[in-house]
């Protein structure tokens, strides 16, 4: 009889539970293990913990001393949570981690959804989902980079349970908003308070604090300055979950959103912004990577800068449907000082500099250094010349409406912008004698000297053409364009001057070349294609121009110490319909003119002494009719078309506003 061994119990329900718990715990330690093993071989120093390190702050002010911008890191004393109105926290709360005080680092069902969105949006483009804790956003802020994969996802995780083993939520929270960037160059809740609202973070409102909790999902994307609308929407979605979560009533919330919440005039308005980038870039280039906050004063005039702004603005918006889409603005006095600078309409939509960063054609605005040297070389404004068909090789320049005004003087040649004359002349003084007289006074970009130079073949831009009128209105000295005076410390320390050791002046025209030039200006003004230009009551010269196809259209113009260049077309150099430098640019040039002379206090142009009384010019005989030729009727320019007489000033200007975007 065989004996066997007797058959192995069963294993009851429990046993069976209690034994793949056991398999689970075991497969999970090894998980954890190798999981620790592979990700936390390079994690970084946790010591650095307190540490604070940021960009020192660089704040821009104008010649007033008023501010124009802050760039860099703000600077800010950490704050308490208890000093903090009670929404402050949990506006955060309710829209970046709503299990925060049940969690214990990281949310397992929050990773999931996030990874669930991923898989099914893969291809999409777009941003990933992290679904990161508050803890996790602390623990990536601190210690890690921005970077989104798996590996970096791992090791924010593993610092999260760090984190909340060594410190308790209400640390975590108060950590989390000393350290989190808000854009705008603020870190952390006082900084953005500051930055954002001007008043400490202990006074924030609830539609205030809803706002900043609503940047954490993209601080430049929900901006309150560049991104209003979208802000407002994304603030109201905060609140929304404020009152789901039990932290405010229905009450409180529709209170917050009556309230207008208003953002700090000096981000809203964003004056003044192409400048500050211009200026930022030389900061380093004078004195070197800032290792503490700076204050750099600038010789911006923000009044100034505030009509320059808007003048551009109208000008081009009423030119839109002349196919204007674009203009820029530089002023500068006698010293060369940037009193305004406008790279384009509208900085939040495109950061490109048409100021500085664009070279452009002249057209016709080239002429004047094609007539100074004509001066110079003997030549007077009443030297007879004939407008006539002129071929050089192969070229055969034109005029505007392809006629001709037979024998005239200089004088009404610049004034007319006749293209024949300035193309002869070019030819009998010499290529390279105009474009020396060009790079004397201040063009710096490169000057092809071939005939066509003459009719302003030459790319430029609007701060070159400035600087190089400046002497024409300054008595005949080299006037750089300059936007910084001094830069300084936080503390007071200069490490920059300009006034000093600044060097002699040089003169770059001389008498009687000089008042030639201004008096023959002043006709382009007052009788010829920049009519549109005359503000009454000053003493004012200047040049149309107009590039072929109408591509570009210039006026650069001036008075006693002070010059004003603008330019109007399309960043994609496409032809404009018929838009003239005596049309929209000299509009614009009139309008921020006519707002600036009153604060300016200007003198008459030096060096450019007015005609006697008694005496009259060719130009008033020709405008008297005393000669047949018809000024007005018949334009003579390739391109520069004389415009009709300039509307009566306004009788009163609307009061500027300073415009504080509202959000809600």
């Amino acid at each position: 009889m065989a004996t066997g061994k007797p058959p192995r119990p069963r294993r009851t329900l429990l046993q069976k539970l209690i034994y793949a718990l056991l398999v689970l715990g075991v497969w999970g330690l090894i998980f954890v293990v190798a999981f620790f093993a592979v990700f936390a071989v390079d994690l970084p120093d946790t010591s650095r913990l307190y540490d604070t390190q940021r960009q020192p702050s660089i704040s821009y002010l104008d010649r007033s001393g008023g501010l124009l911008a802050v760039r860099g890191s703000q600077a800010a004393a950490t704050v308490k949570l208890e000093s903090l109105p009670d929404y402050v926290p949990k506006a955060f709360i309710a829209i970046e981690d709503r299990w925060y005080f049940w969690h214990f680092g990281f949310n397992p069902w929050g990773i999931a959804r996030s990874q669930y969105y991923n898989m099914t949006r893969k291809g999409e483009g777009g941003p990933l989902r992290g679904g990161s804790t508050i803890t996790q956003q602390l623990a990536r802020n601190l210690f890690l980079t921005p970077n989104q994969n798996y590996r970096r996802k791992a090791q924010e995780l593993i610092l999260a349970v760090w984190l909340e083993a060594k410190f308790s939520k209400k640390q975590i929270l108060e950590l989390y908003l000393n350290r989190v960037y808000f854009g705008a160059g603020a870190y952390g809740i006082e900084a953005a308070s500051q930055r954002y609202f001007g008043k400490p973070a202990a006074r924030l409102s609830l539609g205030e604090s809803a706002l900043l909790a609503g940047l954490m999902k993209g601080p430049s994307r929900y901006s309150p300055v560049a991104s209003t609308d979208r802000a407002a929407r994304r603030a109201t979605i905060v609140l929304d979950e404020m009152v789901q979560s039990g932290f405010i009533t229905p009450a409180e919330r529709a209170e917050a959103i009556r309230v207008r919440v208003r953002v700090n005039p000096v981000l809203a308005n964003q004056r003044a912004q192409y400048f500050t980038d211009w200026v930022d870039n030389q900061v380093r280039a004078l004195v070197g990577e800032p290792t503490e906050d700076l204050v750099v004063e600038t010789t911006l005039d923000l009044p100034l800068q505030a009509s320059a702004e808007q003048a551009v603005l109208r000008g081009v918006s009423a030119a839109v449907g002349q196919g204007v889409e674009q203009g820029a603005l530089v002023s500068l006095d006698g010293e060369g000082r940037i009193r305004a600078y406008v790279g384009g309409t509208n900085y939040v939509q495109t950061q490109f500099d048409r100021a500085t960063m664009t070279r452009r054609q002249a057209g016709s605005a080239f002429k004047p250094f094609v007539y100074l040297t004509a001066m110079e070389a003997g030549r007077t404004p009443d030297t007879p010349v004939v407008d006539e068909p002129v071929k050089i090789g192969n070229w055969e320049p034109r005029n505007y409406t392809g006629a001709f005004l037979g024998p005239i003087t200089i004088r009404i040649a610049l004034a007319q912008s006749v293209n024949t004359v300035a193309a002869r002349l070019t030819e009998e003084l010499g290529a390279s004698n105009v474009a020396s007289t060009a790079r004397r006074l201040g063009i710096t970009s490169d000057i092809q000297q071939d005939p066509s130079m003459a009719l302003g073949a030459v790319e430029v831009s609007p701060l070159e053409m400035a600087q190089a009128y400046a002497p024409f209105a300054n008595g005949g000295v080299y006037a750089k364009g300059y936007g910084i005076e001094r830069i300084r410390t936080a503390t007071g320390r200069v490490l920059y001057d300009r006034g000093v050791d600044r060097g002699p002046r040089l003169s770059v025209i001389s008498q009687p070349a000089l008042s030639y030039m201004v008096s023959m200006m002043r006709g382009v003004v007052t009788g010829g294609t920049g009519t549109r230009a005359n503000v009454p009551g000053y003493d004012l010269a200047g040049k149309t121009g107009t590039t072929s196809d109408y591509k570009d259209a210039w006026f650069v113009g001036y008075t006693g110490g002070f010059v004003t260049a603008v330019w109007v077309g399309k960043d994609d150099n496409k032809p404009m319909r018929r838009v003239t430098g005596g049309g929209a640019p000299s509009g614009i040039w009139r309008d921020y003119m006519t707002a600036a002379l009153p604060r300016l206090k200007v003198q008459p142009i030096p060096g450019g002494d007015l005609p006697p009384p008694e005496a009259e010019s060719p130009i008033d005989q020709l405008l008297a009719g005393e000669d047949p030729g018809a000024l007005i009727e018949t334009p003579s320019s390739e391109f520069d078309e004389p415009q009709p007489p300039p509307p009566p000033p306004p009788t009163s200007r609307p009061r500027e506003r300073t415009r504080s975007d509202p959000v809600f």
